[in-house]
């Protein structure tokens, strides 16, 4: 971890677990890592820019098998969102490299030492702490999913989609992407992930290949919605939010690009018709 992404060997949890779970649980870990002085706050600002991402449960089993009905594009998207991921992690080593603060914890806006054993006789409060915290992640992540759907039903309803969809189509066309359908989908993947790649995969098209590079490009970067999930986690440290957003636009890109890559030079993963 340390030559090539520049951030402690402990980070490795972070990014496995990130890609294996899903959003948003890389950004709690690397948040915990801050709370308990494991990391510096440089070193939690590059481990979030790359650990935190879609996880194969959602990429191949939901993406792949159940919106495209194809497990072959499940794990097309999910090989080009890991190289994606382990390209942003490489590029935000240089981030701040120069700068490096105290490993002392943060916590409640104050910093101190953080030392917790676990045995036998603190077992059952270790067990209720992590129950509770995990219990208070899936409800967050449950209210973040239900309150953007709604509000991205109510930009459909009054027509603000179409408005902001209309602004991009010249844009897409610049790509050879004029069906207006990709435009609408895409907005609502900006602001929702899982409706933004609903949409976009139910869109009929004889190059199926401009439904999966655009499926790479939102699941890269998550939306507003995991935006503002990890930013209601990150906001109880000093990490700032703004190399994660840099790092998950950068995410989506290199997730397009390596897509239309594999689809360009791979002919098993090449399904236009």
């Amino acid at each position: 971890m340390k030559p090539i992404f520049n951030v402690p060997g402990c980070g490795a949890y972070a990014m496995l677990m990130g890609i294996i779970s899903g959003y948003p649980i890389g950004a709690k870990i690397v948040t915990n890592f801050r709370k308990d002085g494991m990391c510096s706050k440089e070193e939690c600002e590059r481990l979030l820019a790359f650990t935190n991402n879609s996880g194969p449960l959602f990429i191949i089993g939901t993406v792949g098998i159940t919106m495209f009905c194809n497990s072959l594009i499940g794990v097309l998207l999910f090989i080009t969102h890991l190289l994606a991921c382990l390209t942003v992690g490489i590029l935000f080593r240089f981030w701040k490299a120069n700068k490096t603060s105290c490993h002392t914890s943060y916590s409640n806006n104050t910093l101190k030492i953080s030392n917790t054993n676990v045995s036998f006789s603190n077992l059952g409060e270790v067990l209720s702490s992590a129950i509770s915290s995990a219990t208070s992640t899936i409800l967050m992540i449950g209210g973040f999913v239900v309150l953007f759907s709604v509000i991205l039903s109510i930009l459909e309803n009054s027509n603000l989609i179409s408005v902001i969809s209309s602004a991009l189509e010249p844009i897409f066309n610049m790509f050879g992407i004029t069906n207006n359908s990709f435009v609408s989908g895409f907005v609502s993947g900006i602001i929702e992930l899982t409706n933004g790649v609903q949409k976009i995969t139910a869109i009929p098209c004889r190059e199926i290949s401009t439904n999966i590079i655009l499926s790479a490009l939102l699941l890269g970067f998550g939306g507003i919605s995991i935006l503002l999930q990890v930013f209601s986690i990150t906001s109880k440290t000093d990490i700032s939010i703004k190399p994660y957003i840099i790092g998950k636009i950068l995410h989506g890109i290199f997730a397009a690009f390596y897509t239309y890559i594999f689809i360009s030079y791979f002919p098993i993963f090449n399904l236009n018709i």
